[in-house]
């Protein structure tokens, strides 16, 4: 039985359908980035982040898109926090670890009511408006035909059911220490419940 999620949330341009280290896509629907090749399908759980590719070619794929990759700073990185506060809070849903990297973010997710879906569409909006209303969101010079700012992040997620304490605990100690892999200090959020397993 899943007893919580591990859910990575990238921000727009984070990782490309056929991103050289791998994808979870099947297929590359935006026009601009078919030039660079079919979507690259793994099937493994494991992250691919420091596999060894091709930089150049990922690197022109993002240059490519139709607007600029997101790279959150701190200030919106703390907006993005607390709009995950605020999903949180509104949909009791457990958060047992937060890490909002400038490109994307990490949560473990204890098992609700809601589907991980739906907290992820929560999240997502949360979050987003949360920017908008500190007036940083990173996508405000870059609006869509209709007016509408382009959303921030991503489409969709990558999850990983996690069914027993261990692997629960695991997830929680990689989130926690996220940002000390990328030489940023580790990040403490008050929205985040404690888990009196981990170690």
């Amino acid at each position: 039985m899943v007893k919580a999620y591990h859910v990575i949330l990238g921000m727009y341009g984070f990782w490309l359908p056929n991103d050289p280290r791998g994808s979870y896509s099947e297929f590359v629907w935006a026009d601009d980035l078919r030039k660079f090749g079919p979507a690259t399908r793994v099937d493994t759980r494991r992250s691919a982040a420091a596999k060894p590719h091709d930089v150049k070619k990922r690197r022109a794929a993002k240059k490519a898109l139709k607007y600029p990759p997101v790279h959150l700073d701190e200030q919106q990185i703390k907006a993005t926090g607390a709009g995950i506060s605020r999903a949180a809070e509104i949909q009791h849903v457990g958060i047992l670890a937060c890490a909002i990297m400038p490109e994307h973010v990490h949560l473990v997710v204890a098992r609700s009511e809601r589907t991980i879906e739906q907290v992820v569409a929560e999240i997502k909006q949360r979050a987003t408006l949360q920017l908008g209303e500190e007036r940083i969101h990173p996508m405000e010079e870059h609006r869509e035909p209709s007016g509408r700012r382009h959303s921030p992040w991503a489409r969709g997620f990558w999850v990983v059911y996690l069914n027993d304490e261990s692997h629960i605990e695991n997830a929680i100690r990689y989130t926690v220490h996220n940002p000390e892999k990328e030489g940023r200090p580790r990040q403490h959020w008050d929205f985040v419940a404690p888990y009196d397993r981990i170690v």
